[in-house]
């Protein structure tokens, strides 16, 4: 029974759309330097809560990344990609060199998606979520956890073991791996 008394569901709003039948556009915002299986598993999460999922990548020029922006934008889209479709969610890639809650403004999302690693990064968002409402009241955050197994995975520690030889396989997908050899057998 629902809130209403009636049989139908609890929330009058239509399964994947916002009240006035907008998709659910959310923006997940990023280095993306490289993709890692944590990125994977917060986009796994996403794609099941919006109609519309938008990776954003982030171009600082103050910040040297190890792959360009192109490179990063066709990693993004060869694994994100194939997990929205898979999950019935449209994507598209896209990048922004201003405020993150412009990008989610110029994206038309209401979602921000954030990925939460352990307490550390939920201090941090939940500062970021703070001057984000404020800027971009229209602009809801949803934290998604990581899954247990990806939780101590981080781009730069995938970077640091890629340069120093390590082993990395077990930290991204496999079209990154192999992105990551190449980068560093030249």
């Amino acid at each position: 029974m629902s809130a209403q008394g009636g049989t139908g569901p609890a929330c009058p709003v239509g399964q994947g759309t916002l009240g006035r039948g907008m998709p659910r556009i959310a923006l997940y915002p990023g280095s993306f330097d490289p993709v890692t299986n944590g990125h994977l598993d917060v986009v796994r999460q996403a794609v099941t809560l919006c109609d519309r999922l938008v990776v954003a990548i982030g171009v600082h020029p103050g910040k040297k990344p190890l792959f360009s922006t192109e490179e990063r934008l066709d990693m993004v889209r060869a694994v994100f990609e194939p997990i929205a479709k898979q999950a019935g969610c449209d994507f598209d890639s896209t990048t922004y060199d201003n405020l993150t809650v412009t990008a989610a403004r110029d994206a038309g999302a209401a979602i921000m998606i954030r990925g939460l690693r352990d307490g550390t990064d939920l201090d941090y968002e939940m500062q970021l979520a703070g001057m984000n409402e404020t800027m971009a009241p229209e602009v809801q955050t949803v934290f998604v956890p990581a899954s247990v197994a990806v939780r101590p995975i981080t781009a730069t520690l995938v970077r640091q073991i890629a340069q120093m030889g390590g082993e990395f396989s077990a930290f991204v997908p496999p079209l990154v791996a192999a992105r990551l050899k190449a980068k560093f057998s030249s």
